[in-house]
């Protein structure tokens, strides 16, 4: 079952406001719970799990800024 445009957007919204800085937390947390590694292996830590929280939420993402299909032409 596909979400409509309204659920998405606000699925969107939650995603960005509260799971991604909880992700960032966590992230900064396991990371720094182990000797903390070399400025580089550091930044490229980082930079993909930067990356990598985007693409379970590609679709979730996908058309929100568009406006809703579904409203009805004036």
């Amino acid at each position: 079952m596909a979400l409509s445009y309204k659920a998405r957007k606000r699925w969107s919204i939650l995603a960005l406001v509260v799971a991604l800085p909880l992700y960032i937390v966590v992230t900064v947390n396991v990371v720094e719970m182990f000797d903390r590694p070399p400025f580089l292996v550091e930044l490229v830590i980082y930079v993909v799990l930067g990356i990598v929280w985007a693409f379970p939420l590609k679709k979730l993402f996908m058309g929100v800024g568009q406006p809703d299909p579904d409203a009805p032409k004036d």
